[in-house]
């Protein structure tokens, strides 16, 4: 059976008179086309639709009739929380009100994703805690500055002595 997954090969025919990169590329993009419509036409014939996962747009999450919650986040680094939420596989949408000076975030998420939104969010707000604490430190490149100054300050004997021992 392993040896049957490994050995899996792929023949694909292109005529041409001249064999370029462009052209295995077209070749190969082609298939590819081929291989997503038969994989979209598989799904389509199958009785339940496709429910999307993950970030989607607020129509999708609002057509998949689960009730709708959502919440506001004002920091503009939105990534990190798009992160934890794929990581607690939350159903989600993010819109940005473009109303108010810096720009705040409605996250939509399904009703029956809540205890994982919230888990999902109180781990966000630590991160965020975390990073603001890191902030307060000194760097380290103002550190090396300070001890640059100390080591230039400090008066070394340089004198080599050698006395010879008895």
């Amino acid at each position: 059976m392993q040896e049957e997954v490994e050995n899996r090969t792929l023949t694909l025919v292109v005529s041409g008179t001249k064999f370029t990169g462009r052209l295995f590329k077209a070749a190969i993009s082609k298939y590819m086309a081929h291989r997503r419509e038969k994989k979209l036409n598989k799904q389509r014939g199958r009785d339940s639709p496709v429910t999307p996962k993950g970030k989607q747009t607020v129509k999708q999450l609002i057509g998949q009739n689960q009730g709708v919650s959502n919440i506001e986040i004002n920091d503009p680094s939105i990534r990190d929380f798009e992160r934890i939420a794929r990581k607690y596989g939350v159903d989600y949408a993010v819109k940005k009100d473009r109303s108010t000076s810096p720009p705040k975030y409605l996250i939509f998420f399904k009703a029956r994703d809540a205890d994982a939104l919230t888990a999902a969010f109180s781990e966000y707000t630590q991160k965020k805690v975390k990073k603001a604490n890191r902030s307060e430190r000194p760097s380290v490149l103002e550190k090396l500055a300070q001890f640059k100054e100390l080591v230039k300050s400090a008066v070394v004997d340089r004198a080599h002595r050698k006395e010879p021992e008895r």
